[in-house]
Order: structure tokens, then C-alpha cells, then sequence
């Protein structure tokens, strides 16, 4: 997916959880800029890096293994 396709999907979401190595930050489209949020989940070909996950209106980008251990499982 390009910026403006992944910027579409995730304006609305509540909250975006980025894994970076053992670092996860977490961004709100309602307070954090567009260009602050696509430049941590947009990887460098250009394309939303992965894995990328929706649960609702929550997004996890990019993989630690505490932070996937973290997500409540129904």
C-alpha cells in the first residue's frame, strides 16, 4: 500500500502501535501529525512495512514479540 492508500485506512483509527526492534511507540491520528505516523510505518520500498495488524479500530505495525503478547486474545 503507498502513504496516501495506508493514510486513508488508518486516519479514523484510535490508536497505532509501531514496533521498532525492542522500542513500540504509539500514535493517535487525532493528536500526531500525518507526516510523523507515515514516516514510522511506511518502510523503505515505500510500502507499509509488515506484519501489520487491525483489530478494530487499533493498529499494530511492524513485530515484538511483547507487544503481540499483549493484545487480548478473544
Amino acid at each position: 500500500m503507498n502513504p496516501t492508500e495506508v493514510w486513508d485506512r488508518i486516519k479514523a483509527a484510535q490508536s497505532i502501535h509501531v514496533a521498532k526492534g525492542k522500542k513500540v511507540d504509539v500514535f493517535d491520528p487525532n493528536v500526531d501529525s500525518q507526516e510523523v505516523i507515515l514516516g514510522a510505518i511506511m518502510g523503505r520500498s515505500g510500502n507499509l512495512r509488515a506484519p501489520t495488524l487491525q483489530l478494530g479500530d487499533t493498529f499494530f505495525v511492524g513485530f515484538n514479540a511483547a507487544l503481540y503478547d499483549a493484545i487480548p486474545r478473544t
